[in-house]
């Protein structure tokens, strides 16, 4: 499939756009990285980029968005922001214009199926030090209508994604299980509703009522499962195959 004929399908971004405080805990889990070039990969309509550009550590923010539909719609609102950058196509297809600070996926890889590719391609795009932000859904057990629907590959174990990023030479710094109450509301809507999407409403009420109690009490207790999963992974220094200085050359800015 061609960039230009890249779809979204149901409404994930209609009802995620619901999410005021979901995605303000998803932008505090990744910390400090957020600064300097960050490059969005899948920004739909948007709705987690205005959460990154209110942080003034970031210079420069580029939108990197395959449907062209939502493309056109992040230049219209973001046109006047002089810091944003919107890129169609899939990543890798683009003149990042140098390399990244932090490369940032929200609930993107599960729909990306050669996922080991992009892992690659983010290595060869960051700084040395700079880092690939994931937070992606966790617990095949868990996949359903909703994925079938939302047109996810996969859903992550932590050891599986922890193997993913060390094989494309990440150097990991965090992953861990996010949300576990959002488990059972998964199970619900999708396997025992069997819902193919969920309404904005659920997600409003779920925002409302259970995230910031939840994101208070698993910023002091992690959970040992979780609905998503959160990755902090680096470009170390050094290359397996040399040095972070020899690897510039190769790979074109």
């Amino acid at each position: 499939m061609s960039s230009d004929d890249f779809q979204y399908s149901g409404a994930e971004l209609e009802a995620l756009a619901q999410g005021d405080n979901y995605y303000a805990w998803i932008r505090s889990l990744f910390g400090d990285h957020l600064r300097g070039r960050v490059v969005e990969v899948g920004a739909g309509q948007g709705t987690f980029s205005t959460r990154l550009l209110a942080l003034d550590s970031i210079q420069e923010l580029i939108l990197i968005e395959p449907d062209a539909g939502m493309q056109a719609r992040l230049e219209a609102r973001f046109a006047a922001e002089p810091r944003v950058r919107v890129a169609g196509g899939y990543f890798g297809e683009q003149d990042l214009g140098g390399r990244a600070d932090a490369i940032v996926l929200v609930n993107v890889l599960e729909h990306i199926e050669d996922d080991a590719a992009l892992i690659t391609a983010a290595l060869e795009a960051l700084r040395p030090g700079g880092a690939l932000l994931l937070f992606v859904p966790a617990g095949q057990w868990l996949f359903g209508p909703l994925d079938r629907a939302f047109e996810h590959f996969r859903r992550y174990e932590r050891r599986e994604l922890e193997d993913l990023l060390r094989a494309g030479g990440m150097a990991i710094e965090d992953v861990h299980y996010v949300n576990a109450p959002g488990m059972l509301a998964w199970f619900i809507v999708g396997k025992i509703l069997r819902q193919d999407t969920v309404r904005p409403w659920q997600m409003k009420l779920y925002d409302r009522l259970v995230i910031p109690l939840v994101s208070r009490l698993e910023s002091m207790v992690r959970p040992p499962r979780g609905q998503s999963l959160m990755a902090i992974s680096v470009r170390p220094a050094t290359t397996p195959t040399g040095s972070a200085e020899a690897a510039e050359h190769r790979v074109p800015a």
